[in-house]
């Protein structure tokens, strides 16, 4: 008998369809992966099996049976037995998920606590919450019981995630884009821990997620959705091989490719890092008294040409970001930054104001980085005002327009805000914002991490392109090394502030020299967890 049966499932916004018949089955110590892309109703459906839809959604038909027990007609009460007893779910953000005021101890407590059979005491729930921990991967569970979420890493907040998800011996394990945002040696240690935790409980797991290449090394079965709709079903040595259905062939030849136009072999440096390097105060107690500080960026060095996209990569912690803001005078950093024959690392805020122009970033997050309250006019034009202050308004109208044009967003677009637009839509937003001050030197932060692989592929197709019709210079940072091998020309490889390798990207993937970069590659292109010597270090307190 399966574990989990949906039959007919359909949920509507109001009078608007958003699943449509949809129908599967999971069977225990089975993994059945559900594939599409944003919008395609994958969490949905995941949310309907315990009835968690958002406002305004219902389900308008079908059946769902989990363990030989009708879910969509059961009462609120046994629902809460359901909820985090039989079935527990991780969602996709854990930081969000999580209580920012309590301390992660008790809130792994509490999920034990909620379905109980008899009263436990103090000590038998901090006994357990440190077994759960330990479980989900902590080394030392028992010293981060009185942590708070913000002082864990993104996958240490995953790995609390999955402790809440199993406090109760579920039978089916609900796994809504665990590793979205991670970095590839986290990601693959996090999927390696759910199927140790799968074949060691007989759990069934409904993985959600996009990334094809984790569904072809971890999944069982496939189930590959389209605008709400099933459209094909299968093993997963089946779809890989021979996929029927031409949406299934489309996802899986969205894998970024080729590699990016040659450097101008007399092309000059655009921006040139010295001995780069910003500390971190760690502040602790109630009075947040320094207590130390930490080295986020040591000694880093690197350049960047015209025309030249330089990947710099790492684990989660290892500086990246950081460097990228301090290279923009965003971070207060010792050593020399020279860009246009300035020292930006010495110039006050007045002048460094002037350069910013030519200096600009693209962020990870599409839904957080631009205001709500803008349209897109006024997003894309607010640079102009401020760097551009001779332009009347039919001129900045006229440089919108054409940016919108170069990055592939259509002219209504204008007049519209950024909730009307899709995840990909505005990243295109984004780096249309930075390219209409035509800059000469752009930090691109993680800018498709959150992306779908057939978007990814739009944007780094459009990276490239304006970086031939430009000259602009990129720094880019990543943690996908399938994306930075198909955008940069040299990479530099960080680990805990450092650089532990460099060259052209095409000689680091054939042959790295040290063992980290060696094992950052096999976690991206093999899934393999990076072995480290240290579990993942708690995230400091940082003060600016």
């Amino acid at each position: 008998m399966s574990l989990v049966v949906v039959e007919g499932l359909s949920v509507s916004f109001g009078d608007r369809a958003v699943v449509q018949d949809v129908s599967f089955t999971v069977a225990a110590g089975e993994t059945l992966a559900l594939v599409g892309e944003s919008g395609s109703g994958k969490s949905l459906t995941a949310l309907s099996l315990l009835r968690l839809l958002p406002p305004g959604a219902a389900v308008a038909s079908g059946r769902i049976e989990i363990e030989g027990e009708e879910i969509t007609g059961m009462r609120e009460a046994d629902l809460r037995r359901v909820r985090g007893g039989r079935v527990g779910m991780i969602f996709q953000e854990p930081m969000t998920s999580l209580n920012p005021l309590h301390r992660v101890g008790r809130q792994v407590a509490e999920a034990v606590k909620l379905h109980a059979k008899a009263g436990l005491s103090r000590d038998a729930l901090h006994r357990r919450a440190v077994t759960l921990l330990e479980q989900a991967g902590f080394a030392d569970a028992a010293h981060r019981l009185d942590a708070f979420p913000h002082q864990l890493s993104g996958g240490q907040r995953q790995r609390v995630m999955i402790a809440m998800a199993l406090a109760n011996d579920p039978a089916l394990l609900i796994a809504d884009e665990p590793t979205t945002a991670l970095d590839v040696t986290i990601e693959a240690q996090i999927l390696a821990l759910l199927d140790a935790q799968k074949a060691a409980r007989g759990l069934g797991l409904l993985l959600i997620t996009h990334d094809l290449g984790v569904v072809k090394q971890h999944a069982n079965r496939v189930a590959v959705m389209k605008a709400g709709r099933i459209v094909e079903t299968g093993t997963v040595a089946d779809i890989f091989a021979r996929p029927t259905h031409p949406y299934t062939r489309m996802l899986l030849g969205s894998e970024p490719k080729g590699s990016p136009s040659p450097v101008a072999a007399d092309a000059k440096a655009v921006i040139c890092a010295e001995n780069l390097t910003v500390r971190f105060a760690i502040r602790r107690g109630v009075m947040r008294r320094s207590v130390g500080d930490v080295a986020a960026v040591d000694d880093v060095s690197l350049t960047v040409r015209e025309g030249e996209t330089v990947g710099l990569v790492g684990e989660s912690g290892s500086g990246k970001t950081t460097t990228g803001f301090a290279m923009l005078g965003l971070e207060q950093a010792k050593g020399r930054i020279l860009f246009a024959g300035q020292n930006i690392a010495e110039l006050p805020e007045r002048k460094l104001r002037a350069l910013r122009g030519d200096m600009q970033i693209v962020f990870q997050d599409p839904y957080g980085s631009l205001s709500p309250r803008l349209t897109v006019e006024e997003i894309v034009a607010e640079g102009l005002k401020v760097h551009f202050p001779k332009l009347n308004r039919a001129e900045r109208h006229e440089r919108v327009a054409a940016v919108l044009n170069e990055v592939g967003l259509p002219l209504n677009a204008m007049e519209r805000y950024p909730h009307e637009f899709s995840g990909g839509q505005r990243q295109r937003i984004s780096i249309a914002r930075a390219v209409v001050l035509e800059p000469r030197f752009v930090v691109l932060d993680e800018p498709t991490s959150a992306l779908d692989r057939s978007v990814q592929t739009q944007i780094v197709d459009l990276l490239r392109r304006l970086q031939a019709d430009h000259g602009l210079a990129y720094l880019f940072i990543s943690h996908d090394l399938r994306i930075v091998r198909a955008l940069a020309h040299r990479i530099i490889v960080l680990r805990r502030g450092r650089v532990v390798e460099e060259g052209p990207a095409a000689e680091i993937f054939a042959n790295p020299q040290q063992d980290y970069t060696r094992a950052l590659i096999a976690a991206a292109f093999e899934g393999r967890a990076l072995e480290t010597d240290l579990d993942e270090p708690e995230a400091p307190t940082l003060v600016d």
